[in-house]
């Protein structure tokens, strides 16, 4: 098991103890007063938190900047029969 897989486990277990624990109702206030289950709260919270962590964690789109190479340093592709060449018996009779 990887590290990754290993810490969701983890924290899906804590999530599930914390709220299990934590069923009774508490006043909140949304524009009024209101008695919510803190379950609804924490698991609201800690949804919103995942949502908010993943999209803040993914890595961004990275634009193609012409600039970045020069254009001395890209090796000319050969086209042809190289690759053929390059190839062992038993590579060509795996394609075929």
């Amino acid at each position: 098991m990887s590290f990754k897989t290993i810490f969701i486990i983890i924290v899906s277990v804590l999530v599930t103890i914390i709220l299990m624990n934590n069923t009774d109702e508490i006043q909140f206030w949304i524009f009024g007063n209101a008695k919510i289950p803190k379950l609804a709260v924490l698991g609201f919270m800690f949804g919103l938190g995942a949502i908010v962590g993943y999209i803040a964690g993914r890595p961004g789109k990275r634009t193609n900047n012409d600039n970045d190479v020069e254009d001395n340093d890209k090796e000319p592709i050969e086209r042809g029969n190289n690759k053929e060449n390059q190839l062992s018996d038993e590579d060509r009779e795996y394609i075929s």
